[in-house]
């Protein structure tokens, strides 16, 4: 599990229903191709949002019943047709991935809740929609699993995103902590650094764990699939902490020495769960 670039996307997992993997196959690649218009080469701002404007169109030409001219879109309006999907989850993500080219700071904790909501979010929407689960307990439990995902991907991606101009750290956190941009340009992870990390991966942690029930919740392979990503944010929040914050040498991911202990958390999971009602 990794959890940047769209790859908390569970593309071409084996844990994944058969009947669910063609849909979220098409689905990743709007999404992974959207983003790259929003973060790869070198195009001008200005290219980059006309880009995504013609998505939104073919969007807008889905909705109207009417066909899509680009082929990924021809073939996500037959994914959208086949399994009834909600278009405002694809309008959200471009919304999101717009915000990227034009925005580079957040004021507050807040805001940047209202990007995951777009950026974020809309993943575990659709997947839950593919999978056939729409109540409004389900949907706010996945909302707050995918916002912790991508916190997590923010925290363990600080030097990544400084090198692209970004600092996904509420400002206010860091003037609250006196900790400088100049202090992130450096890769310095002393002085409070590491409390202002703490804090950050605490607020991630607290997310993940409120939505992490959707994952016993949930049955069969998907249910398997959502408890191994949340046991890999837990894995990634910890590895973090271990480091006192210190991404800048120490950047947390998952191992081959990670995965026996997820997967077999995982799969043992539901069975602790009937153990403690017992």
């Amino acid at each position: 599990m990794a959890v940047d670039h769209y790859e908390n996307f569970p593309v071409g997992s084996l844990a994944l229903p058969r009947r669910m993997r063609k849909a979220v196959h098409v689905i990743y690649r709007f999404a992974r191709h959207a983003d790259d218009i929003a973060d790869e080469g070198d195009a001008p701002a200005a290219q980059r949002l006309a880009a995504l404007q013609a998505l939104r169109e073919e969007l807008d030409r889905i909705g109207a019943g009417e066909p899509p001219q680009q082929p990924l879109m021809q073939a996500l309006a037959r994914v959208i047709a086949e399994r009834a999907l909600p278009l405002q989850p694809f309008y959200d993500l471009l919304s999101a991935f717009s915000q990227d080219v034009e925005k580079t700071r957040y004021q507050n904790f807040a805001e940047l809740v209202d990007y995951c909501r777009r950026s974020a979010n809309p993943v575990g929407r659709l997947m839950l929609a593919l999978y056939g689960e729409h109540d409004s307990r389900s949907l706010a439990m996945s909302d707050g699993i995918c916002t912790a995902l991508q916190l997590i991907n923010f925290w363990q991606d600080v030097a990544i995103d400084w090198q692209k101009g970004r600092v996904y750290i509420p400002q206010d956190d860091l003037a609250k902590f006196r900790v400088s941009e100049e202090q992130i340009a450096r890769g310095d992870a002393g002085g409070v650094w590491p409390m202002l990390m703490d804090k950050e991966v605490k607020r991630a942690l607290a997310m993940l764990q409120a939505g992490s029930p959707l994952a016993l919740k949930l049955k069969g392979r998907f249910g398997l699939e959502l408890r191994m990503i949340v046991l890999g944010g837990e894995r990634i929040l910890k590895k973090i902490h271990d480091a006192r914050g210190d991404v800048f040498n120490h950047r947390p991911v998952l191992g081959w020495k990670d995965w026996p202990v997820i997967i077999g958390k995982a799969l043992w999971a539901p069975y602790a769960r009937r153990g403690r009602r017992a």
